[in-house]
């Protein structure tokens, strides 16, 4: 049994035609000379052909395949290729979590304000627990506007392989699209809710509270961004690591509201002792939070060192949730 193929070369273009399977294929484009080697998984037989009197002009081409490459290359290229797929994910991540409600997108601001209404009754109210001076429906949605987004990335990135399995099976694309569109998309329904809170705040400061801004306000957007970053590294650690172990599911589901009161979310962290104030600080969470608080309403406790702490921190689970993610990619399909 042998390979029979079928070449036609000209001044300008090249044909071949493959019968039989074949083991490789490499081509080579040189300026003056075009090489074509063909090596048949049979019997080894080997054919080139060379000196085209007219060279083919060079073409730059769209994909280009390429040996395995080694586990820590990310391919971050790549995901600007997709970005019309990154697109259609959005979309479908936003539009399908609502779909067919009664209130629909309403939900939005539904849920912070019921959250917070019931914070105010419970923590402020019965618990009588501090807020630094501030009103507690500012300080507690402050808090919960940064906790549920990353809580909506940490969990919905973590289920990034159990849940698109079907479609990871079917058709090729780089897997961090889905995570990446998932944050995205978190990031509108924060922007829905943040539009919400600044009516709140505008109300207040015509009340006449003392609520102002500072040039740390132009901070926001970084620690928005800080806590995406920090969602996603989180998020696509617990993903690779659930293929193997499946237990971690059910952890994570009790383990984000654990995390909550592990977190300066319904006290500040000047209320913390110094005993304890250590491990909160210890919470990447918690340095994001306080720092967005104090952007928002200027009370509360701002220290760029732990502010940098959580950069770091955040940099390097990111880092670390890429290259794990990186190398369970390849293999998923055969352990799910």
């Amino acid at each position: 049994m042998h390979t029979y193929f079928k070449a036609n070369l000209s001044t300008s273009s090249i044909s071949i035609v493959i019968i039989q399977d074949y083991t490789s294929a490499t081509f080579t484009l040189p300026s003056s000379h075009l090489q074509l080697k063909m090596l048949s998984s049979i019997d080894n037989a080997l054919i080139t052909q060379e000196k085209v009197s007219h060279p083919m002009p060079e073409k730059k081409w769209l994909l280009e395949i390429k040996p395995e490459a080694p586990w820590y290359e990310l391919h971050l290229k790549d995901l600007w290729r997709y970005r019309d797929l990154i697109g259609m994910f959005i979309y479908r991540e936003f539009v399908a979590q609502y779909k067919q409600t009664i209130l629909g997108p309403l939900w939005f601001l539904i849920q912070p304000l019921l959250t917070t209404f019931m914070f105010v009754v419970v923590f402020g109210r019965v618990a009588k627990i501090s807020t630094d001076g501030m009103p507690q429906i500012l300080f507690y949605m402050a808090g919960l506007l940064l906790w549920n987004y990353f809580s909506a990335c940490f969990t919905k990135v973590s289920e990034t392989f159990s849940t698109n399995a079907n479609i990871f099976g079917k058709v090729y694309f780089p897997r961090m699209v889905v995570p990446l569109a998932t944050v995205i998309s978190s990031l509108i329904s924060f922007g829905i809710q943040f539009v919400l809170f600044a009516g709140i705040w505008v109300y207040y400061y015509l009340q006449g509270i003392a609520i102002t801004l500072s040039y740390h306000t132009l901070l926001i957007p970084y620690l928005v961004l800080l806590m995406a970053a920090l969602g996603l590294g989180t998020g696509i650690i617990i993903s690779s690591l659930t293929i193997k172990y499946r237990d971690l599911r059910f952890l994570v589901s009790f383990g984000v509201q654990l995390l909550m009161y592990a977190s300066p979310i319904i006290y500040p962290l000047s209320s913390i002792s110094d005993q304890y104030r250590i491990w909160l600080i210890a919470n990447p969470v918690s340095g994001i939070v306080e720092s967005f608080r104090y952007a928002v309403l200027g009370h509360g406790t701002f220290d760029p060192v732990i502010l940098l702490y959580s950069t770091l921190a955040t940099v390097l689970i990111l880092l670390a949730g890429l290259l794990l993610f990186n190398r369970v990619e390849r293999n998923f399909m055969d352990v799910v």
